[in-house]
């Protein structure tokens, strides 16, 4: 075989002259009619036009050329020249080609299903090309998210190395814990009626290793969740997982923002500074969710006792409630831009979490306009003021318990930004958000949850909380917001044993229940755990938003649909009846059946 002396994109107008072999598939093919054959090579790293002049080669070299189509594998030998048609602003390489000398055929291929064009693949659908996944991935934005990945993952491990973390790899088949989502388990061979689970997280293992010694542990890792299928959301994902011992939540966050400034700034060229700090409280008030899109404004603005003097009975129900408040939002310019049709549209799409609408009203040259006009003549001039409302701006209003109000407000926020093109691009907004309640109150369940999950701890000073006020207790939990996406979160742990045992109770995890599922953590803990707390980036989540795309199976080499399945191997499939009598497992559904959750 003709080894490649350079990578197709490698070539530049010092090689002229030089002579040189590349090895790729055949992006184009031109035969001009003028005794040259032109092709653009390509490989990982590029493309290169390579000529072939059908006069002065080898006749087995011009038989071939003439026979080479889209895909072909091949192998060329040749002198790197001027571009005699000029130079080809498109390409990296457009100022030179390389005549050919010499090519040797590596493969020829069936005619392909699909091609690799970045033009053309919008236009097939995503089933197909999961199918071909290996001729999909050719193309050079795909090409160019695994290099992302791959340095992202060469950045963590210099960056954390530097900072003293060892890579540690923890066990993939591991006991069953409850961690919010199903397990995907493992039937034992051995130990016929048992069963192994896939690590949702390395959580209780990352524990362990800070009561081991490791003192700072750091693992790109594998995850596992059988959860209900979601846009950005795949069975099997990756972190980057960390924990720290001996320190707080202000050590955690400054490490990790360190990281975040490398990794914007080697893969984007982007210095993001300092990342500020807020409040889960603030966020909710302000943004109406605790994962903020700091690009554009819309702030929310609690407006209750504004309200309680208006005669408006939507108003009035909502604060008779025992968390009632009335928020508001406004649009500037928003009274031109939306018509009776959209905002009839937002009052439906908030119905969607719960709130019972969207009352609007416009201000106008004429005073305040349509909607609920009539009911704000008492707060007509608190309301400006306290606002800043200007003519031709709409106000949208929620009013219901503190959390749907304000969580409702939160996604009219931002899906009347997307609808207005109000989201700049080109900034890349982060904050750290933090103080998070320890728990939240499940109605159904009637009984407390964990708002992270049952390891996090207590701020210090709000221990005495667990007992007295679990519902005011304040978290040490912290995670990293994005451009409106949680890329990170994490907690400072509980090293204390008797900590820990108050919040299973609190959740409603009895000492026995507790003991079957995390006694081995609650023994580690016994024997002198140190403080320690850790956090984990959504390894995909980060590259989906570094590659600017929000589709996840775009940024995973081998994704799976959203039901769970992999088109090109064509799993999950059946297993041979005698694997399944040496696991001692019965199959009770019907082959190819899909069970659906009710």
């Amino acid at each position: 075989m003709l080894k490649r002396s350079h990578m197709c994109g490698e070539l530049r107008a010092e090689h002229i002259g030089q002579s040189v072999t590349l090895n790729g598939w055949v992006n184009t093919f031109r035969d001009q009619g003028k005794g040259l054959v032109f092709i653009d090579l390509r490989d990982r790293e590029g493309m290169t036009q390579v000529v072939f002049d059908l006069e002065d080669a080898d006749e087995k070299v011009v038989e071939e050329a003439k026979g080479l189509r889209r895909e072909d594998v091949v192998a060329v030998r040749g002198v790197v020249q001027k571009r005699v048609a000029g130079p080809n602003p498109k390409l990296a390489t457009g100022e030179i080609e390389v005549m050919v000398s010499e090519l040797e055929v590596l493969n020829k291929t069936e005619k392909p299903p699909i091609l690799p064009d970045e033009h053309e693949a919008e236009k097939i659908a995503e089933e197909v090309r999961l199918r071909h996944r290996y001729i999909d991935l050719r193309r050079p934005r795909m090409q160019g998210i695994l290099r992302t990945r791959h340095e992202v993952n060469r950045i963590a491990r210099d960056y954390f190395s530097s900072h003293g973390f060892l890579e540690v790899e923890t066990p993939c088949l591991i006991k069953t814990t409850p961690e919010g989502a199903r397990d995907f388990i493992v039937p034992s061979r051995i130990y016929p009626g048992k069963w192994y689970a896939l690590p949702q997280s390395p959580q209780i293992f990352k524990q362990i290793l800070m009561v081991a010694g490791c003192d700072r542990y750091m693992q790109i890792v594998r995850c596992f969740r059988d959860e209900d299928p979601r846009a950005d959301r795949q069975a099997e994902f990756s972190q980057i997982d960390l924990e720290l011992s001996f320190v707080d939540r202000d050590d955690v966050m400054k490490i990790i923002s360190g990281f975040a400034q490398r990794v914007w700034k080697e893969i984007r060229g982007v210095d993001i500074g300092e990342i500020p700090v807020m409040s889960y409280k603030e966020a909710m008030e302000r943004y109406g969710i605790d994962r903020p899109d700091l690009r554009f404004g819309l702030e929310i603005t609690d407006i209750s006792d504004l309200a309680a003097k208006t005669e408006f009975r939507v108003f009035s129900e909502a604060l008779g409630k025992e968390t009632g408040v009335v928020k508001a939002m406004l649009v500037p310019g928003g009274a031109e831009k939306m018509s009776r049709k959209v905002t009839d549209g937002y009052n439906e799409f908030v119905k969607t979490f719960k709130a019972g609408g969207a009352p609007t009203v416009k201000y106008t040259d004429n005073g305040y306009e349509t909607g609920i006009a009539k009911f704000v003549g008492p707060i007509e001039d608190e309301l400006k003021q306290r606002l800043g409302l200007e003519k031709g701006d709409i106000v949208f209003f929620t009013a219901d318990t503190w959390d749907i109000a304000t969580k409702s407000m939160g996604e009219l926020r931002n899906r009347v930004a997307r609808d207005l093109d109000l989201i700049d691009q080109s900034l890349w907004k982060f904050v750290w958000v933090v103080d998070f309640p320890m728990f939240e109150y499940d109605e159904e369940a009637k009984r407390w949850v964990a708002l992270h999950h049952p390891f996090t701890a207590p701020m210090p000073e709000e221990v005495e909380r667990l007992e007295s006020d679990p519902g005011g207790c304040v978290s040490a939990a912290y995670d990293l917001v994005c451009n409106g996406s949680e890329i990170a979160g994490g907690s400072i742990r509980m090293h204390r044993p008797e900590i820990q045992q108050k919040v299973f109770k609190l959740l409603g995890i009895g000492e026995a229940e507790a003991e079957l599922k995390f006694g081995f953590l609650l023994k580690a803990l016994r024997y002198g755990a140190p403080p320690h707390g850790g956090i984990a980036f959504g390894l995909d989540r980060l590259i989906m938003l570094l590659a600017g795309t929000e589709n996840i199976r775009e940024v995973i080499a081998f994704p799976k649909t959203l039901n769970g399945v992999d088109l090109m191997t064509e799993a999950p499939g059946p297993v041979d009846a005698a694997q399944l009598e040496e696991l001692h497992v019965q199959v009770t559904a019907s082959e190819g059946a899909l069970v659906e959750d009710a």
